[in-house]
C-alpha cells in the first residue's frame, strides 16, 4: 500500500498530501500513482484472476469469512486515521466497520448460490445450460462519506463471483483506503486479489480513463456523485463495460397526518445529521402534512439544538466536521438563499470553520436552492403539503431517486404511497438512512441504476453464458 500518517517514512515516489478539515494541518501522504503505475496494477489482478476464480466456492467463502473477523479485530486502527481524514467521530468509524464486515460475510454466503439453470431446447438431443461465471477484473470506486463501507461494497460481492478487483481509493482519504486494503491482504485473500490505486486529485481523470480502459477490466462500479458519476459512465461507454452506479440522493421523508411525530422526529434527526449529513441516504428534505407540521418543527427543532457538535478527536460529540471548508461554504449559502426568499430558520444555521450546527429550516418552498440541490450537510427542509396526493408530488418532485421514508400509523396508507415513490429504497415507519448487507441497495433516476448487495449483485459482477452439449447433427447442407 501506498499510503502514510503524516510524519512517517518519505517517499520515494510521487506524492500528495491530504489535510485536516478542522485544523487544515497535513495528515497523509500518499502515493500518486502514474496511469501506466494504475495500468500495471491492473495487470497484476489479471495475472491473479486464474487463480482466484479458479478455487472453490467454499475456499473462497473461507476467506471472506476471515477477512471479515480481521477487519473487526483491527477496527481502532481506523478511529485516528478516519479522524485525521476526514473528522469522522469514532461512533461512525465502528459503524463502518460492523456493516463492512457484515458484507464481507453476506458475499461469502453467496458464494454457493452463483448458480445457473438448464434452458429446454428445441434441438433434438441437445442439452442446454445458462451458467453465471466470473467477469474478470472489476473496478470499484468508492467515496471519503463511508470510506470502510463502501470500500468493502465496491469489491466484496465481485470477489465472492470470482473477479479480482481494483479498489480506486478516494483522494480525500487514501490512508483510510489504503489501511482496508493492507487488512484485506493480511486477511489471507491471496497476492493480486485486491489491490488499492491512490492517485491525487488533478491525476484523477487520467487514472480512472486508464483503469476503465484497461482490457482486463470488465466491470466497473462506483458511489459518489450524479455529476462525476455520469462522467464515469461516458467512459464506459465508450469502452463497452457494464458499470453499476450508486449516485447522489436528495431523500424525502413523508409524514403523514396520522404519523407518530415522536418517532418521526427521531428519524429525521437520525437520518438528517447522523455523519453531518454527509451520507448518500440522509434526509434533506422532510414532506411533513400541514395538519401537524407545527408540532413536528418543533419537537425537532429542540432535537438539533441538544445534539452537541465538535472536533470528534476533542470530546464526545454527535456531528463532527463536514469534509471541508468549500463544503460548509457551500452549504451555508444554501441555509442564506433560503432564508433571503422565505424559510424560517427553526433550529442551528450557524458554522466555525467547518464545524456546522444541525439544522432545522422551515416553510422551505421550490424557489429555494435548498429544495432541490443536495446539500450533503446537517441541513434538512421542511416542505408543508396538504393531503397525501401533494406530499407524493412533492416527495416525487427531484431528480434523484435513492432513498425515501414513509411515516403514518395506518400502514395500509403508507404502503400506498411508498409505492408511488420514484425511489429504489422505500422505508415505512422508519428512517431514510438504512443499511443492510443482504439488502439490494441502488436508486433510479439521478441517483444511478444497479443493485449492490446479496443476490441481485451477482448478476452485475457476473457474465451469463450460454453452453450447450449436442449429439450428432443434421444439417440443411
Amino acid at each position: 500500500m501506498a499510503s502514510t500518517l503524516a510524519g512517517g517514512p518519505v517517499l520515494p515516489r510521487a506524492s500528495f498530501e491530504r489535510r485536516n478539515p478542522v485544523t487544515d494541518e497535513v495528515v497523509t501522504r500518499a502515493h500518486a500513482m502514474t496511469p501506466d503505475e494504475a495500468r500495471a496494477v491492473a495487470d497484476t489482478a489479471a495475472a491473479a484472476f486464474p487463480t482466484w476464480s479458479g478455487l472453490g466456492p467454499n475456499e473462497r467463502r473461507r476467506r471472506l469469512l476471515r477477512a471479515a473477523d480481521v477487519l473487526e479485530a483491527r477496527a481502532e486502527a481506523f478511529v485516528p486515521v478516519m479522524a485525521a481524514e476526514t473528522a469522522m467521530t469514532a461512533g461512525w468509524v465502528h459503524f463502518n466497520v460492523q456493516l463492512a464486515a457484515s458484507m464481507l460475510r453476506e458475499a461469502a454466503s453467496m458464494t454457493t448460490q452463483i448458480t445457473g439453470e438448464i434452458v429446454p431446447s428445441d434441438k433434438p438431443g441437445c442439452f442446454s445450460m445458462a451458467l453465471r461465471q466470473p467477469a474478470g477484473v472489476v473496478l470499484g470506486i468508492a467515496p471519503w462519506n463511508a470510506p470502510i463501507i463502501l470500500g468493502v461494497r465496491a469489491i466484496a460481492m465481485p470477489l465472492a463471483c470470482g473477479n479480482t478487483t481494483i479498489l480506486k481509493a478516494s483522494e480525500v482519504c487514501p490512508a483510510t483506503h489504503a489501511l482496508l486494503g493492507e487488512i484485506l491482504i493480511e486477511a489471507g485473500l491471496g497476492d493480486g486479489i485486491v489491490n488499492v490505486v491512490t492517485n491525487a486529485p488533478p491525476d484523477a481523470p487520467a487514472v480512472v480513463e486508464a483503469l476503465i480502459a484497461h482490457p482486463a477490466v470488465r466491470r466497473v462500479n462506483f458511489t459518489g456523485s450524479t455529476r462525476v458519476g455520469r462522467t464515469v459512465a461516458e467512459i464506459c461507454a465508450r469502452n463497452l463495460k457494464p458499470v453499476l452506479l450508486e449516485l447522489g440522493g436528495k431523500a424525502p421523508l413523508v409524514v403523514l397526518d396520522d404519523a407518530d411525530i415522536t418517532q418521526a422526529v427521531n428519524a429525521a434527526a437520525f437520518g438528517g445529521f447522523m455523519n453531518q449529513g454527509q451520507i448518500c441516504m440522509a434526509t434533506e428534505r422532510i414532506v411533513v402534512d400541514e395538519a401537524i407540521a407545527d408540532e413536528f418543527v418543533e419537537k425537532l427543532a429542540r432535537k438539533a439544538d441538544s445534539l452537541p457538535i465538535g472536533d470528534p478527536t476533542k470530546g464526545d460529540v454527535v456531528l463532527g466536521a463536514v469534509i471541508c471548508r468549500d463544503a460548509a461554504e457551500r452549504i451555508e449559502s444554501l441555509i442564506v438563499d433560503a432564508t433571503e426568499k422565505g424559510a424560517r430558520l427553526a433550529a442551528g444555521g450557524h458554522r466555525t470553520g467547518t464545524i456546522m450546527e444541525a439544522t432545522v429550516l422551515d416553510d422551505v418552498t421550490s424557489t429555494m436552492r435548498i429544495y432541490g440541490e443536495e446539500s450533503f450537510g446537517p441541513v434538512v427542509a421542511c416542505v408543508r403539503v396538504r393531503g397525501v396526493e401533494e406530499a407524493i408530488r412533492v416527495a416525487n418532485d427531484t431528480e434523484y431517486g435513492l432513498a425515501s421514508a414513509v411515516f403514518g400509523r395506518d400502514v395500509g396508507r403508507a404502503l400506498e404511497v411508498a409505492k408511488r415513490i420514484d425511489a429504489g429504497i422505500c422505508h415505512i415507519n422508519g428512517p431514510t438512512v438504512n443499511d443492510e448487507a443482504q439488502m439490494p441497495f441502488g436508486g433510479v433516476k439521478g441517483s444511478g441504476y444497479g443493485r449492490f448487495g446479496g443476490k441481485a449483485a451477482i448478476a452485475e459482477f457476473t457474465d451469463l453464458r450460454w453452453i450447450t452439449i449436442e449429439g450428432p447433427q443434421h444439417y440443411p447442407f
